[in-house]
This record gives C-alpha cells, sequence and structure tokens, in this order.
C-alpha cells in the first residue's frame, strides 16, 4: 500500500510540472516516465511482460498521458518507415546483454550519435524507439533487470544533452506541436518527413558504433 501511495505521489508530482515551466529535475523525471511508458508499451505489443513498479499511471485527459501517446504514435510512424532498425538493436551493435555495463554504454553511445548534429523532436523520438527496441531483446533473453538500467540511462542522457532544449520549448509538451491533433486519428506533419531520412542516418550509426563489442 505505501508502495502504491508513493507511486501515485510521484504521478501527481510529474502532472503538475507540467501545469508550469519545469525544472531539469522535473522533465528528467518525466523523460523516466514517459520511458517506462513507451517500453512497456512496446513489450506488450512483443507480447512480452515487465515489471515497473514506479511506473506512472496518469489518468487519460493528463498531459503526461497526451504526450506519451505522441510519442508512441510517432514511434509507430517511424517504426514502420524503418522496421529493421528498431528490432534486434543489440544483435545490430554486437553487444552481449549479460552486463549492464556494455548494454547502457552501446545505449548512451548511440544516443550521443543521434544528437551528434543536434537536436529534434523526430531524433528524440528516435531515441525513445532504440531504448524499446532493447529492452525488448534484454527481457526475449531474461535479462529484465536490464530494462530498469535503460530507463535510468536514458533519464540521465536527458539530463546531460536534452533539459536544456526541452526547457527552452517549454517542456515535454512542445511535443504536441507535431501532430495536428492527439485522438487515435492524428496525422503527423512535418515530422514524418523528417523521420523519412533519419531511419537512414541511424542505420549508419548501428555500424559506426562499437566496432569491439
Amino acid at each position: 500500500m505505501e508502495v502504491l501511495r508513493r507511486s501515485s505521489v510521484f504521478a501527481a508530482e510529474i502532472m503538475d510540472a507540467f501545469d508550469r515551466s519545469p525544472t531539469d529535475k522535473e522533465l528528467v523525471a518525466q523523460a523516466k516516465a514517459l520511458g517506462r511508458e513507451y517500453v512497456h508499451a512496446r513489450l506488450l505489443r512483443a507480447g512480452l511482460s515487465w515489471s515497473a513498479p514506479e511506473r506512472a499511471s496518469p489518468a487519460p485527459g493528463g498531459r503526461l498521458a497526451e504526450v506519451c501517446t505522441v510519442l508512441l504514435r510517432l514511434g509507430d510512424e517511424l517504426e514502420q518507415i524503418r522496421p529493421s532498425v528498431y528490432r534486434n538493436v543489440a544483435r545490430q551493435l554486437h553487444i552481449s546483454l549479460q552486463s549492464e555495463p556494455v548494454v547502457t554504454d552501446a545505449f548512451l553511445a548511440v544516443a550521443g550519435h543521434i544528437f551528434s548534429a543536434g537536436i529534434t523532436w523526430g531524433k528524440v523520438v528516435s531515441l525513445y524507439s532504440v531504448a524499446a527496441g532493447l529492452a525488448v531483446d534484454c527481457v526475449r533473453q531474461a535479462q529484465p533487470a536490464m530494462v530498469h538500467a535503460l530507463v535510468d540511462c536514458l533519464g540521465e542522457f536527458v539530463r546531460k544533452t536534452l533539459a536544456t532544449w526541452l526547457r527552452r520549448r517549454g517542456g515535454w509538451t512542445d511535443v504536441l506541436k507535431c501532430v495536428v491533433s492527439t485522438d487515435p486519428g492524428f496525422h503527423s506533419h512535418w515530422l514524418v518527413a523528417t523521420l523519412c531520412s533519419f531511419g537512414r542516418f541511424l542505420k549508419a550509426a548501428f555500424f559506426l558504433l562499437l566496432p569491439e563489442r
């Protein structure tokens, strides 16, 4: 009961931050909450389960839920455009999933390469898709604890690299501008065209990173 109470308080604090200018700490907390939701959705799609006790569960009409819905739908479009890029990620990176440092180092290396030429929402969506792809690989290979490490790693990357960019745009809700509406039938506008070319960039990144693995 105490765990549930703490989770509810945590979710409420994250939701409150959407109503004002968020701090870096809040942006990171939101990034991790979104990461848990994103990974959980991708694991369910793959027919896999994962225990995430800290996973926020906002009301369907909440801002966090709205942002998560948009990220997932944009991720769907991205993964449909370049499905092979976000599947079997560990195999593409030639890494073992038995070591947490290897997995997190690989993720950070890919993340750094993605944003080496600047930050866009297309790249942010791709970052979440890479994390989810690795998470699916980890659970399939009986390494569910690695998923928690990936979510934490995602939060740390946001803190170091994306927090300032996000704060200047008013926070995570800025991604809502990437779509015409947030209902199930929405259509993204400029983002889809951006992701078409970005998929080729990320595919190349997989072969350039971590050759020693």
